[in-house]
């Protein structure tokens, strides 16, 4: 017994002399998680952006990123529905007030009752611009433009697409 006693004291002795040090596990994920989201902007108590979102993970940094997509719409200076956004997939980054739309990206005109499409999209709120190097299609009346690379305004009025290709219609009266 008492080979035992010794035998089970040194195996013991061993397995505590050996200290194992791990570095810390830094956590890079999301802080927080909102679910169901709908906000508003406003200016002067006017609703300038309506945003929906099923999921939301906000970082430390205050990124965020929207895995189940986003829907945007932009107001005019009287209220009125002007264009909406949606995309598969969006993220924002806090650092540069820029947002990137990725998947199916579809911006609308309501009023001129114009369309983009992509698959990669950059909005800049301070300057209500989107751009994108990916390829674009436009439709607009009759018209159908494509081209790879565009920039515009948020909501469609004035656009550049570099790269154009397409089909117009011309009325010869």
């Amino acid at each position: 017994m008492n080979q035992a006693k010794v035998l089970f004291f040194s195996l013991l002795l061993i397995a505590c002399g050996k200290t194992e040090v791990r570095e810390p596990i830094i956590y890079e994920g999301p802080l927080r998680e909102m679910e169901d989201m709908e906000m508003f902007y406003s200016q002067n108590s006017t609703v300038k952006v309506k945003m929906k979102t099923p999921l939301v993970h906000e970082f430390k940094n205050d990124d965020k990123e929207f895995p189940e997509g986003l829907y945007l719409e932009f107001y005019d200076i009287a209220g009125n529905l002007e264009s909406t956004l949606t995309a598969d997939h969006a993220f924002y980054f806090k650092e540069e007030n820029k947002w990137r739309g990725r998947g199916n990206v579809v911006v609308k005109n309501v009023i001129k009752h114009e369309q983009l499409n992509t698959e990669e999209l950059f909005w800049t709120p301070a300057d209500q611009k989107i751009f994108t190097d990916k390829f674009v299609t436009i439709r607009e009346q009759g018209n159908v433009i494509y081209g790879e690379g565009m920039k515009a305004n948020q909501d469609l009025s004035d656009f550049e697409i570099k790269h154009v290709t397409g089909v117009i219609e011309v009325n010869e009266d």
